[in-house]
């Protein structure tokens, strides 16, 4: 717990303490996450910070307005009732305090937000790479395993090995579970299971429980989901590379084509209408095009699997 995240418990950790039952998601995130931050830290941190940004945009973006006079530059042309008419001549004043309100709201609450959905967020990416580095560390268990090496320590060693990415992390949790809080194995597996973000892993630790508690051969179950996740990562990466080319057609399509298409048109238009300030052609060359581009490349990067 850093500087910052203790002054924000010391303000509002009490407060926060009673709030634990509306952010039961919340704290799942924070778990499925693998985040140490506490929950009463981590939603005291999230206020204070939504705070002090809203707050202080707010008082950048009201010192440009008033600066600049923006609230001036709106004009009303229609019939103006008797009382906002007298509160015209302050339009300055209202119209920057308004801008500043708006700001504080707008950003104070955008911050909150992001706070609140950046576990869940991580927790996705964690089950993401959970999943693509699985039947590697399956392997690497079953070859443990048929030399004789125990459940428990199997788990230590997995978890003493990075290159498995997230799996040995959860490998990690498993062992400290038994070497720290002295749970038996099958208490340790089952407390992980119920906190992995990857439904892969839950599967997997629920199976290897069942097959130590009935006294079954650990070696073969090893070697069986060894197997299945091998076979489903590839009918994952097909399936993938299937959609990728569905979407650069259609990238191909709406963004290179279409915008083209859309370009020549407005352009002709505006030479026969004479008009020297053509804003849908300025909105599809500044606008159109780089927002859907960045929105193709946010969508490519939530479907790729972790390499």
């Amino acid at each position: 717990m850093n500087s910052f995240e203790r002054f924000s418990f010391n303000i509002l950790g009490k407060r926060m303490k009673g709030k634990r039952d509306e952010y039961a998601q919340l704290r799942n995130d924070l778990i499925s996450a693998r985040f140490k931050t506490p929950f009463e830290v981590y939603i005291s941190t999230a206020t204070v910070s939504s705070i002090i940004v809203g707050f202080g945009m707010a008082a950048v973006i009201g010192l440009f307005s008033w600066v600049l006079k923006l609230p001036t530059l709106i004009k009303y042309k229609g019939a103006v009732p008797g009382p906002l008419l007298v509160l015209s001549t302050y339009s300055l004043q209202i119209g920057t305090i308004a801008i500043t309100i708006f700001s504080l709201l707008v950003f104070g609450g955008l911050t909150y937000v992001a706070f609140i959905m950046y576990p869940s967020l991580e927790a996705g990416n964690r089950r993401r790479n959970i999943d693509a580095t699985l039947p590697y560390a399956i392997n690497y268990v079953t070859s443990m395993s048929t030399a004789g090496i125990t459940p428990a320590e199997v788990f230590r060693l997995l978890g003493d090995s990075p290159i498995y990415g997230e799996s040995s992390v959860e490998a990690r949790y498993i062992a400290r579970e038994v070497d720290i809080f002295g749970r038996d194995l099958i208490d340790a597996m089952r407390l992980v299971s119920a906190s992995t973000p990857s439904k892969r892993m839950k599967e997997f630790l629920q199976g290897s429980m069942a097959s130590i508690s009935s006294g079954g051969n650990l070696t073969d179950y090893f070697r069986t989901k060894a197997d299945q996740y091998a076979l489903e990562n590839r009918q994952t990466q097909k399936l993938f590379l299937e959609t990728l080319a569905l979407i650069s057609e259609s990238y191909v399509t709406a963004m290179v084509a279409g915008t083209l298409f859309l370009i020549i048109l407005q352009s002709i238009m505006s030479v026969l209408s004479a008009d020297n300030k053509p804003m849908f052609l300025y909105a599809i060359i500044y606008c159109m095009i780089p927002l859907g581009s960045i929105a193709f490349v946010v969508m490519i990067s939530s479907m790729t699997p972790e390499s």
